[in-house]
């Protein structure tokens, strides 16, 4: 684990001790943006996930550490703190995919998968 302390473009700095676990990166030919995804695990079983994007030497960084904890998923963006229980998202995420249940138990399984 390393110290990690991302400055964001809200203004907040979000530090935390983790390590990188995936991350991609692209570049958008016609709009000239490249972007830079980056998703750590810490050490407290939080994702903290990163969002880098560039264009014309202007940077831009957003990140949110998302913990799943007794039913709850926390999202916290550096200043703002959102709480809803896991339910309630698997309800907005199953409005926002429709009624696939092989892309809703994908998604299910990949939010369940973050309190492991």
């Amino acid at each position: 684990m390393e110290h990690i302390a991302l400055v964001l473009e809200n203004g907040a700095r979000l530090s935390f001790e983790g390590r990188l676990f995936a991350e991609a990166v692209w570049e958008d030919e016609e709009s000239g943006v490249l972007t830079h995804h980056k998703l750590y695990m810490t050490g407290t079983n939080s994702q903290v996930y990163a969002l880098f994007k560039e264009r014309a030497g202007r940077r831009t960084v957003r990140a949110y550490r998302v913990t799943v904890k007794d039913g709850l998923c926390t999202i916290f963006d550096g200043k703002e703190t959102l709480r809803m229980p896991v339910e309630g998202l698997l309800d907005a995420v199953q409005a926002l995919c429709g009624s696939d249940p092989a892309l809703l138990g994908q998604v299910e399984e990949a939010l369940l998968s973050a309190s492991c």
